[in-house]
């Protein structure tokens, strides 16, 4: 079976990546500027599981043309969208080009994307799509308001997809992380703020990326397809 892991290089795609190669699956590695990340990663699986094909992807989800990608992809079962950015400003201080940003990567590509490869997925009777959501697609952030609403963009996405496509044998789920302790969120925020936000967190720390992949795993691998168009939060009961 092959997925293709959109944000392969990043720390939820990487482990996500490493979950999915222990189970069997060969995969399509996605990155845009972290190549050395990828080869690594690629190298490290290709060691571990010889019989399975890892295939790298270069792709940038703001320029290039989404045939770039789909026309590398094959034989395909499962897609995981780990990909993902983020802007830490007031609404009043957002460029366009970084709302357009946020649009491009968290909503428009995945759906232009999966125009193309729907076909591919109803092939297999096994089609199954996940997104990285995030927990502010539902409660909203200050201070990450377009962030906020292309989680939540996503997530409505999924719900209404998941209604087409079912009958296709395709899944559509959204995997809505909390607060997680990901290179994105050390580089955004200092260590005081991440300790001030575990402190809100009933479970008293922060997910770690391993967990959430051990979560898209799931929903990846389960036979059924009637576990579909749910938006699953993550968070240690925080903002809930």
């Amino acid at each position: 079976m092959y997925a293709l892991i959109m944000g392969s290089s990043g720390d939820i795609g990487t482990s996500s990546a490493k979950n999915l190669a222990a189970k069997g699956w060969s995969l399509y590695l996605h990155y845009n500027k972290n190549s050395e990340r990828i080869e690594k990663l690629r190298a490290q699986l290709v060691e571990k599981y010889p019989k399975q094909d890892f295939i790298p992807i270069k792709f940038d989800m703001e320029h290039d043309k989404v045939e770039d990608l789909t026309k590398q992809i094959f034989g395909l079962d499962a897609v995981v969208f780990a990909q993902g950015n983020t802007y830490y400003k007031l609404l009043v201080d957002i460029s366009e080009s970084e709302i357009d940003s946020l649009w491009n990567i968290h909503v428009k590509l995945p759906i232009l994307i999966l125009k193309q490869l729907q076909d591919k997925l109803a092939k297999t009777q096994h089609g199954r799509i996940v997104f990285i959501g995030s927990i502010y697609g539902k409660v909203g952030s200050a201070m990450e308001v377009v962030y906020s609403t292309v989680k939540g963009a996503m997530s409505s996405f999924a719900d209404a997809y998941a209604k087409e496509v079912a009958s296709l044998d395709i899944s559509v789920n959204v995997v809505a992380p909390g607060a997680v302790n990901t290179k994105m969120n050390t580089q955004e925020f200092s260590s005081e703020d991440l300790e001030n936000v575990k402190e809100e967190i009933p479970a008293d720390r922060l997910a770690n990326p391993d967990e959430i992949a051990d979560l898209v795993s799931y929903l990846v691998n389960i036979k059924s397809n009637y576990l579909t168009g749910q938006t699953i939060y993550f968070a240690g009961g925080w903002l809930l």
